[in-house]
């Protein structure tokens, strides 16, 4: 019986190494406990064993540019502030005051050459040095040598994104993230910036969410709109430390759709942000894709854009990068759709799904983020103006576009069965890999073995 799909032949255009395969790690077929799903037993230990002890992305570095700007990142119980130095680097620190424990980061952002506590106006450097305690004379020196300044973390960058670490012992990102930190370098992340960023609290398990978006089995069922104009044959690929990448086709329609000749209405969408009029193309549906990478070439070759660079693949369609733990990120050379999701600190049956578009202004004609991203129309994509973060609690609509909308609602239903007596875990085919992968690396951190 042949079980394995990845005779799929996914690619079209020149032969490029970045599309190769890389080699299968043997997961497994264990069929793991749905308490996973639920429990707060469950909750503590990934916590305790996992998230306090890896690599977390933190944010961008285009929201930090210059000396003493910085950000907020909160997950669970924790909230961190990472700082731009004045070398250039980056450092981060628990955003808590060493005298009485106070948030001394109150913003998302922000940007300063010094932080001062709200509560007792202590004073801080940008390296988290205390620089100023107020009536330091009212204090026994014996006190004050237990420390005042801001307790570091681990903070490094790469292709453009910031990660913190909890664990000083933790490995170098570079290693942590292998080959798939090159592969990111290759978008020129650093030099996006974000044009949208949402945030939307969902009834489920960080995990539940997690799993959604780690395969496009589920397209065909709960998105159905989504085959006319994606092609469910993919390409995964597993990375050790628990990294994942899928290729997801676009402009071409599923198998399972009945009408493969027709440019539709969401092929249409696609021609035209690669610079191809719908209205007068002359080919079918079969031929839309390769079209859409012959006039992005062409777009490079005439504005200097670097495409040559990247494989034909990557012009036309999804790739999709999954960063353990909770990161999600799909690539294309315009523009990045980064997903996080952050786990609730009191609830293991809800966490908060977080959304980043990163775009790379350029002066082009028709140059803008794909329009599947689903930016807003009034967007500024200038790069001129950051735009809020928009936060909608739970049981309000995200309205973050028809197919995440469909997820949203969705998720608390498996969230629910999840619970049952009946459901003995889930049983994950080869197109849900990188489930499995994600689960089995999981696993090796609440086994204490990384």
């Amino acid at each position: 019986m042949n079980f394995d799909f990845r005779n799929w032949a996914i690619h079209v255009g020149d032969p490029h190494p970045f599309n190769d395969e890389r080699p299968r790690p043997d997961n497994g077929t264990a069929r793991p406990d749905p308490s996973r799903f639920y429990t707060c037993e469950i909750w503590d230990a990934e916590w305790e064993k996992m998230f306090t002890k890896t690599w977390l992305l933190a944010g961008v570095e285009s929201d930090i540019p210059d000396t003493g700007d910085w950000l907020r990142f909160e997950i669970g119980t924790e909230s961190f502030v990472v700082v731009r130095q004045d070398n250039g680097g980056v450092k981060a620190f628990y955003n808590v005051c060493p005298h009485r424990g106070s948030q001394i980061a109150l913003a998302d952002f922000g940007s300063a050459n010094s932080f001062v506590c709200p509560f007792h106006s202590w004073k801080f450097d940008i390296k988290g040095k205390n620089i100023e305690v107020t009536d330091e004379e009212t204090f026994h020196p014996d006190v004050l040598c237990h420390g005042t300044d801001l307790s570091e973390v681990r903070c490094e960058t790469a292709a453009g994104l910031v990660f913190i670490s909890m664990n000083d012992e933790v490995m170098p990102l570079a290693d942590y993230l292998g080959e798939v930190a090159d592969h990111l370098a290759l978008y020129d992340i650093s030099e996006m910036v974000v044009v949208q960023h949402k945030k939307s609290d969902w009834a489920a398990n960080w995990k539940g969410g997690v799993d959604a978006f780690y395969e496009i089995y589920h397209l065909h069922s709960v998105h159905p709109q989504t085959q006319a104009v994606m092609d469910d044959r993919t390409q995964i690929d597993l990375f050790p430390n628990g990294m994942s990448r899928q290729f997801v086709p676009f402009a071409q329609p599923s198998p399972r759709f009945p009408d493969q000749e027709t440019v539709n209405e969401g092929i249409k969408m696609m021609l035209a942000d690669a610079g191809i009029d719908p209205d007068t193309f002359e080919g079918t549906a079969k031929d839309s894709r390769a079209a859409i990478q012959q006039a992005k070439r062409a777009r490079s070759e005439k504005y200097g854009l670097g495409y040559d660079k990247f494989s034909d693949t990557q012009l036309s369609d999804s790739t999709i990068y999954g960063l353990f733990p909770n990161i999600q990120i799909g690539c294309h050379p315009e523009a990045v759709f980064i997903h996080r999701f952050l786990p609730d600190p009191k609830d293991p049956e809800q966490f908060t799904y977080e959304t980043i578009i990163l775009f790379k202004p350029e002066d082009i004609p028709g140059h803008k983020p794909p329009a599947w991203m689903g930016l807003a129309e009034d967007a500024d994509t200038s790069g001129m103006m950051r735009p809020d973060i928009e936060h909608t609690g739970l049981g309000v609509p995200p309205e973050l576009g028809e197919v995440l909308d469909q997820d949203s609602e969705l998720l608390p239903i498996v969230q629910k069965g999840a619970r049952s007596r009946g459901f003995k875990g889930p049983l994950w085919s080869e197109q849900e890999a990188r489930l499995r992968h994600f689960h089995v690396e999981l696993d090796r951190y609440l086994d204490g073995e990384n």
